[in-house]
C-alpha cells in the first residue's frame, strides 16, 4: 500500500513538473470575454494606443470601433458606399495619424484621422475586389492586392493616385514590404505561390511554390530574417528564411489556417494562428460543423505549444501593442474574444 501512494505520489510530482516546465517555457492565455460586433468580421485590429479595436465588416455597412476600457462596441463607421458591404481589411498608419479600411465591392480604401475617425478621402485601387494593405514608410507608398484583377496596385500615399500595377498569381492576398521598401512579398491564394517583386523595376525576382496551396497571409519577425505564411489548403505555416527566399520548416496546424501574428516574450518569438475549422459541406460561407481552433507556436523549432478553442470560423487576429492581449474574431458569430497573455 505504501508503495502504490508513494508511485502515486512521484508520479504526480513528475506531471507537476511537467507542466511547470511546459507553461514556463510557453505563454499563458486567459480568456477576458466574447463580445458581439456586426456582421463577418473579416479583420480584427489594435490602435496604436491600445486603446481600441477596429472590426471591417465583410457583410455590414462599415467597421466596428470596440473599446478596450468600456469592454464593448462604441460606434460603427459608415464610409462612403457602405450598403454595398465588403469592408474587408485595415491599416493603421502611426506616423500619419490615420486609419485606411479596404472595401472589396468598390475596390476603394477609405482613409479616416485618428484618434477621431474623421473621413479624408477615397483612395481608388484600380482594381478588381481589393483586399490586403501594406504601408512602405521609406517609399511613402501604399500596396493593395486586388483578389479578381489578379495585381497589386502601388499607390503614392500623398497624391492618393496610382504608380504603377503589378501582375501576380491568381487571387493575391497578403503583402508585406521588405529591404527598407525596395522589394513587395505578396501570397497567391489560387496560384499556390509566394512571390518576390523588386520595386525599382517592379518584376518579380523570386518565387516558392507548392502544389495546391493556398497561401493566406504573411507576418515578419522582428529582426526581418524570417517570415512565416498560412497555406489554408494543406494547413500549414511556412517558416521562410528571407535571406535565401526558401522554406526552413513547417507547422502543421488546425483546418483552414487563417490570420497570424507575431509576439516576441523573453527573447523568443511565438506565433499565434486563427484556424477557422471544417468548411460546411453546402457553402463554407455558412457555418462550420464544429468551431476553429487557435495555435500558439514557438517559432524556433515550429512546435505548437498551446491550442485553445475558438468560436464558430475564428477569422481575424491581432495582439495588443504591449503584447498583453490577444483579439480574434469568430466569423460566424459575430463576436471578438479577448484573451490576456502571460
Amino acid at each position: 500500500m505504501k508503495n502504490k501512494l508513494f508511485l502515486l505520489l512521484l508520479f504526480f510530482l513528475c506531471l507537476t513538473a511537467f507542466s511547470f516546465s511546459q507553461e514556463s517555457n510557453g505563454i499563458r492565455v486567459e480568456k477576458i470575454g466574447s463580445y458581439k460586433c456586426g456582421r463577418q468580421p473579416k479583420q480584427v485590429i489594435f490602435s496604436p494606443d491600445g486603446k481600441f479595436i477596429i472590426m471591417p465588416l465583410l457583410d455590414d455597412t462599415g467597421f466596428d470601433i470596440f473599446s478596450l476600457e468600456e469592454k464593448k462596441v462604441i460606434k460603427r463607421i459608415n464610409p462612403p458606399n457602405s450598403k454595398k458591404v465588403g469592408f474587408a481589411e485595415g491599416l493603421f498608419i502611426p506616423e500619419k495619424n490615420i486609419f485606411l479600411v479596404s472595401q472589396m465591392t468598390c475596390a476603394n480604401l477609405y482613409e479616416y484621422s485618428y484618434p477621431d475617425f474623421v473621413y479624408k478621402r477615397t483612395i481608388a485601387t484600380e482594381g478588381v475586389w481589393s483586399k490586403f494593405i501594406a504601408w512602405s514608410a521609406e517609399k511613402n507608398i501604399l500596396a493593395v492586392s486586388n483578389w479578381v484583377s489578379n495585381d497589386i496596385s502601388i499607390i503614392d500615399f500623398d497624391s492618393g493616385k496610382m504608380i504603377k500595377k503589378i501582375k501576380t498569381g491568381k487571387a493575391p492576398r497578403g503583402l508585406v514590404f521588405t529591404d527598407g521598401g525596395k522589394n513587395l512579398i505578396s501570397l497567391s491564394f489560387d496560384s499556390g505561390i509566394i512571390e518576390k517583386f523588386n520595386l525599382d523595376t517592379y518584376t518579380r525576382t523570386d518565387y516558392i511554390s507548392i502544389p495546391k496551396a493556398c497561401m493566406r497571409h504573411i507576418v515578419l519577425s522582428e529582426d526581418k530574417k524570417y517570415a512565416y505564411v498560412s497555406d489554408m489548403y494543406n494547413c500549414k505555416i511556412y517558416k521562410i528564411d528571407m535571406k535565401t527566399f526558401s522554406i526552413l520548416s513547417s507547422a502543421k496546424v488546425y483546418i483552414n489556417p487563417n490570420t497570424i501574428d507575431i509576439l516576441k516574450v523573453k527573447g523568443r518569438e511565438y506565433l499565434f494562428v486563427s484556424t477557422r475549422g471544417p468548411n460546411n459541406k453546402e457553402d463554407y460561407t455558412k457555418r462550420s460543423p464544429s468551431n476553429g481552433r487557435i495555435h500558439i507556436i514557438n517559432t524556433e523549432n515550429m512546435s505548437i505549444v498551446k491550442t485553445f478553442e475558438g468560436g464558430n470560423q475564428p477569422t481575424g487576429l491581432n495582439i495588443s501593442p504591449n503584447g498583453k492581449i490577444l483579439c480574434f474574431s469568430n466569423f460566424q458569430d459575430e463576436n471578438i474574444e479577448l484573451y490576456s497573455i502571460e
